[in-house]
C-alpha cells in the first residue's frame, strides 16, 4: 500500500512548539517528518508518530507503519487529545542501525464537552529499518 505523503490535516503554526515535546518549534521538528522525509532515528519517527496522534495525521501512522502489522485503515478518538509524550529509554534505532525500541509513556486528556476519560498509555515500541525508512513494527502496553 503506497501512501501519499500530504501534509499534515492539522493547522499548527510551525512556529509553536512541538506535540513530541523535544523542544523544538514543529516546523523544524516533526512537521517535515509528516510530510513524508524519513526519519534518521527510532527515537525521531517515535515522536513524529506521536506528534500525529497529536494533530490528528492518520496518513503520517499509516504511512510509517511496517507493511506486516499496518492495518488497513486507522481511526483515531476525536474525542481525546494526546498532549505529552515522556521517552524512559531507547535501544538501538541509530542511523546504521536496523532495529530499535522506544519504551515511552502517552498521555491524553479529553476534548472540552466530551466525556472520554483522561490518562496514558505506557508501551515499549519496535521499529525496524526497511529501505533505509524507519517503521513502527508493533509495541507492548504496560499494564498501569
Amino acid at each position: 500500500m503506497t501512501l501519499p505523503a500530504d501534509t499534515t490535516p492539522a493547522a499548527l503554526d510551525p512556529q509553536s512548539r512541538c506535540p513530541c515535546g523535544s523542544g523544538d518549534v514543529y516546523g523544524g521538528c516533526c512537521l517535515p517528518l509528516h510530510q513524508g522525509r524519513p526519519a534518521p532515528t527510532a527515537e525521531a519517527l517515535m515522536r513524529s508518530r506521536f506528534s500525529a496522534f497529536a494533530v490528528g495525521d492518520e496518513q503520517h501512522l499509516l504511512r510509517t507503519w511496517h507493511p506486516d502489522t499496518r492495518p488497513e485503515t486507522l481511526e483515531l478518538d476525536p474525542d481525546l487529545r494526546w498532549y505529552r509524550l515522556d521517552i524512559h529509554a531507547t535501544t538501538g534505532g541509530g542511523p546504521f542501525e536496523e532495529w530499535g525500541t522506544v519504551d515511552f509513556t502517552a498521555h491524553y486528556r479529553p476534548m472540552p464537552g466530551t466525556d472520554a476519560p483522561r490518562g496514558s498509555q505506557h508501551e515499549n515500541s519496535r521499529f525496524r529499518r526497511v529501505d533505509g525508512q524507519w517503521l513502527y513494527l508493533d509495541g507492548a502496553v504496560h499494564s498501569a
